[in-house]
């Protein structure tokens, strides 16, 4: 087997290390590394931690060390160019200069600009080989959220919907429990898991009191809330206050009783009005606002007004869709846009991929 098919066999174990780190690292990207010694034989591997703790690499140099290897002379498959800056943990560049590492294979440069190639040059001027770009493409896709934060100041922003094969998503009389089934229902929530925050409209809570955490599926934490609310009009008694995450609710106008009143809920309460429309929510401020809180990936579960400005203003850049086989007629669609006169106005989407849930169907697409 010649190296390059044993350096992509030790870069897939070091994209599965990743992906172990999906519900965990938040703000921080999800990295995995594999440390290889001249013998070929995989000496230590790991992948990042909570935010505060070790990343990736560190955590595959410290299994090498207390299994009794040196990792002198050894090559790091590693899914993102190792830090270079003290952030919350020291330079991961450092250990591996320290320890010796001979040669770094890194998926893609991090796009972090107090990083941004200073580690892979520390590692060159140290003497380290450095080679750059396998598993480049699962690396992104796994870290789309880190990447467009890092490059726009804004989140990746996913919008869910869960409706009929005809598009509803409630009736009338606001029943909507449950058009997809208990698969598709858990799978909705492996997606929550893996956010930063979830967002919804006030107009959700206040007709189904959701609690919009995470409950049907492992997660070691739970994501943040997002609000809008344009006229603080939440009740305080609301289920969303009902365990210890951060809640924030973006307002277009503030009344100082009810701001108050939620505030002492634990609701952090932000005033972001529309220029062009006072009475409204900033989306786009409220984003880059929550790029600066480091919000990665932003899941939205709203309803048909909410999501049509989102799609209006072309901030959604993922869609996950779940198909019933149901067939509703007259009832309340996911996203109330307006009558377009020529198809050619449509906004396009590309599936990427698509699959059964039981009866359910899952697509997730993007904008083309």
């Amino acid at each position: 087997m010649n190296s390059s098919t044993e350096d992509q066999r030790h870069m897939q174990r070091a994209l599965k290390l990743a992906n172990e780190a999906l519900y965990l690292t938040s703000p921080n990207p999800r990295v995995g590394c594999v440390l290889v010694n001249p013998n070929g034989r995989v000496i230590g591997e790991g992948y990042t931690q909570k935010a505060g703790q070790a990343h990736a690499e560190v955590v595959a140099l410290t299994q090498a060390t207390q299994n009794g290897f040196d990792p002198k002379g050894a090559t790091a498959f590693v899914t993102l160019e190792p830090c270079s800056h003290s952030g919350r943990t020291p330079p991961c560049t450092n250990a591996l200069i320290k320890a010796g590492i001979e040669r770094v294979v890194a998926s893609f440069a991090d796009p972090n600009p107090l990083v941004s190639g200073s580690g892979l040059d520390q590692l060159r001027q140290a003497g380290v080989q450095v080679e750059l770009g396998l598993g480049e493409e699962e690396s992104r896709e796994l870290n789309a959220g880190f990447i467009k934060r890092m490059t726009t100041g804004l989140p990746w922003v996913r919008l869910k919907i869960a409706s009929s094969v005809d598009g509803a998503t409630a009736l009338h009389n606001g029943q909507s429990q449950w058009i997809t089934g208990e698969r598709a229902r858990e799978h909705g929530h492996t997606w929550r898991a893996r956010s930063c925050a979830i967002l919804s409209g006030v107009g959700t809570i206040l007709s189904d009191d959701p609690s919009l955490n995470v409950r049907l599926t492992p997660t070691p934490r739970q994501p943040k809330l997002v609000i809008i609310d344009r006229a603080l009009d939440t009740p305080p008694s609301a289920a969303i206050f009902k365990e210890q995450r951060e809640v924030l609710i973006y307002c277009a106008n503030a009344a100082v009783g009810r701001e108050q009143i939620l505030t002492q809920q634990g609701a952090r309460v932000v005033v972001m009005p529309d220029a062009q429309n006072p009475n409204y929510v900033d989306l786009k401020a409220m984003l880059l606002d929550l790029g600066k809180n480091e919000i990665n990936e932003l899941h939205v579960e709203a309803g048909q007004g909410l999501n049509a400005s989102f799609i209006q203003q072309g901030l959604v850049d993922e869609f996950l869709i779940y198909l019933a086989p149901l067939i509703v007629g007259s009832a309340k669609g996911w996203a109330k846009l307006p009558e377009l006169e020529d198809l050619k106005e449509a906004k396009r989407l590309n599936f990427l991929e698509s699959y059964s849930i039981d009866q359910d169907i899952f697509i997730r697409a993007r904008p083309a």
